[in-house]
């Protein structure tokens, strides 16, 4: 069921229906969570950025990378321990690069909508990108575990500075909002929830860090 949950999240991707269709036309594009995680590999490919800056009459190159994470390692006490971590990794590595997507389709959402010239059309164009999305994101989302989903929650607050209940709010209203919620609390979840990197999130952040950063 929270899936379905996740579903709605979608909604808030705006045109994510056209923007889909995009991206599938692009040579070697593959959906987040079609994709194979390797554990030995990063998921995210190392960002190098070569550049020049002007310093009174000379040129000066520079060259910009990932920022490079140092953490002590982490210290299981048994096998079991060593299993959630790994799980947690792989979760991350799966879900981050949808949540990433939600972020970026939620901004150019938002300057469309605000093109459109009053309540009325903005409401009507909302309506039936819930249906589009619903169409586009169903199976997309059937592939994610519930673990995965819950996730995917905390990380869209991550990504978006906002709880998933307040984006739905803020392009659906306060009660479509409290209806996904009340549905949302049934089965154990919740679209208030936040991302607290550094108290119940702490380890989900470092490893989020690294992963971003090309090192996981």
């Amino acid at each position: 069921m929270l899936k379905r949950i996740i579903i709605v999240l979608m909604v808030l991707l705006g045109m994510a229906a056209n923007l889909q269709a995009q991206n599938n036309d692009r040579p070697g594009y593959i959906n987040p969570e079609d994709r194979e995680v390797d554990m030995d590999n990063p998921t995210f490919v190392p960002m190098v950025k070569m550049g020049k800056v002007k310093l009174g009459k000379d040129s000066i190159q520079y060259v910009e990378m990932n920022d490079v994470w140092v953490f002590s390692p982490p210290v299981f006490k048994n096998a079991r321990q060593r299993a959630a971590y790994n799980r947690l990794v792989y979760n991350i590595k799966k879900v981050l690069p949808i949540a990433k997507e939600v972020n970026r389709i939620i901004i150019e959402t938002g300057d469309y909508l605000e093109t459109l010239p009053n309540k009325r059309a903005r409401d009507e164009h909302m309506k039936l990108v819930e249906a589009s999305i619903k169409k586009e994101y169903t199976p997309r989302m059937k592939k994610l575990s519930y673990s995965q989903g819950k996730l995917l929650i905390r990380l869209v607050y991550r990504e978006c500075n906002s709880s998933s209940y307040d984006l739905i709010k803020g392009f659906l209203g306060p009660i479509r909002a409290g209806f996904y919620q009340a549905f949302a609390w049934v089965f154990g979840a919740s679209l208030k929830k936040q991302y607290d990197p550094n108290g119940v999130d702490r380890l989900t952040e470092r490893i989020v860090l690294q992963v971003e950063a090309g090192q996981l």
